[in-house]
């Protein structure tokens, strides 16, 4: 890839909120904003490649997002109607800590602004989530419907339901008061792990973790509990992401493949983000009755406080998850609990409880029940029923890391794809 290119590519996932969260104040309208912050991104690439890439590519893009968005108002002769949002001029610099609506702003970072300001309490909680997923952050479609245990294309036509809805009921994109963050609070925290776990494993290319994505959920899961330190939820889900993301360096060896978390070398996790996550947590539960997020940090610290695989209370992360689906009671969950109850109780324990699970349709095509199913039937000696299901988790599986996971675990039961003829 050129420097244009490369510079535009990187301007993408880490400026991409901060235009669109510009645009937006200007238009106070989602699409057109999403036009022009695309439009902006078009020019580019003839800008810079004939007058270089500039010092500052987002304001660069935030200003050029900004006057397309001016430019279409005018044609429109909107111009007037829309005058009370021009509540910046047009060439300053999102980035500036002068360049602010209001010293009182209730959510102070541009990206997490936007979030709040998608996650609108007039759409279902479900439809905010997967709205500001794929048009704030940025992640594909395809990975936005998996973590909803949907089809693409059932996915895409709720986010086109819902954009016309906002269109048709004319509902407001500002920046919610404070008084109304609670009621967003759930949504903007779900989008917020979704995005984490879009990042943790990838639904494209060749490695296991899109460290982009990863970083930005952090840093919103910080500011989140910065911003509301009272919302014990806020820092359970800040406290979950740490402790997961410690494990970032080591979940693949040297040639990059995907190694289990008893497979990993405990000595390569971040102790300080694993010390921070659990401070954090111990907090979060110190609170009160603890809710989904919390509890999965709890979940979390309890692997990170073990020495060694041989030395995790199973018992207790069985416990957890008794707790997480009385707040929390969904098939994912439930199968993360079968698969603690087969460390804790042995896999025949677990294996009725996937055949149960196996008949709940959301799962058909979970990638992750019919791996777990594989490896319980093959630590039951069932070696043609686990290369089966092993099977269909690699059809399942889009990441390129998971597959040749899967492939290598077929070669370790004997039974490895037949050479093609």
């Amino acid at each position: 890839m050129d420097a244009v290119g490369a510079a535009l590519a990187e301007a993408h996932r880490s400026e991409w909120a901060f235009v669109l969260s510009a645009t937006v104040r200007v238009t106070g309208d989602l699409d057109l904003a999403q036009e022009c912050a695309q439009e902006a991104y078009v020019r580019a690439l003839q800008a810079w490649t004939r007058d270089g890439i500039p010092a500052r590519p987002g304001a660069w893009l935030t200003t050029a997002a900004r006057n397309q968005a001016l430019d279409r108002l005018r044609r429109e002769v909107s111009l007037r109607r829309k005058l009370p949002l021009l509540v910046e001029p047009a060439g300053t610099d999102p980035h500036d800590p002068a360049d602010e609506d209001d010293p009182d702003a209730a959510v102070p970072d541009d990206r997490l602004r936007l979030v709040f300001t998608c996650c609108h309490p007039a759409l279902a909680p479900e439809v905010r989530v997967a709205l500001t997923l794929r048009l704030v952050c940025g992640v594909p479609t395809p990975d936005v419907a998996r973590a909803f245990l949907v089809s693409e294309s059932t996915m895409a036509a709720r986010i086109t339901r819902a954009k016309k809805k906002i269109a048709a009921a004319r509902i407001p994109y500002r920046v919610p008061g404070r008084a109304e963050l609670s009621e967003r609070l759930d949504s903007v925290l779900t989008t917020v792990h979704l995005l984490f776990s879009a990042g943790h494993t990838a639904g494209e290319g060749d490695a296991l973790v899109r460290e982009d994505l990863c970083d930005r959920a952090v840093h919103l899961a910080r500011t989140l509990a910065a911003l509301l330190p009272e919302q014990a939820e806020a820092r359970g889900l800040l406290g979950l992401l740490l402790l997961i993301d410690a494990r970032r360096a080591a979940r693949t060896d040297e040639r990059g493949r995907l190694l289990l978390l008893a497979d990993q070398d405990r000595t390569r996790w971040n102790q300080r983000a694993i010390l921070e996550g659990l401070t954090v947590t111990a907090g979060a539960l110190a609170s009160g009755p603890p809710g989904r997020f919390t509890l999965q940090a709890a979940i979390a610290g309890v692997h990170a406080v073990a020495p060694s695989p041989e030395l995790i209370d199973w018992p207790r992360i069985v416990h957890l998850y008794d707790l997480l689906l009385e707040v929390w009671n969904t098939p994912v969950v439930a199968l993360n609990r079968a698969a603690a109850v087969a460390f804790a109780d042995g896999p025949a324990a677990a294996l009725p409880l996937l055949d149960e699970l196996a008949t709940d349709g959301r799962l058909a095509d979970y990638p992750y029940l019919h791996s777990t199913r594989a490896h319980l039937l093959q630590r039951l000696g069932d070696a043609d029923a686990a290369a089966r299901s092993y099977r269909r988790a690699r059809e399942l599986t889009v990441n390129a890391a998971e597959q040749v996971f899967l492939e290598d675990r077929l070669a370790e039961i004997g039974r490895p794809d037949p050479p093609i003829e």
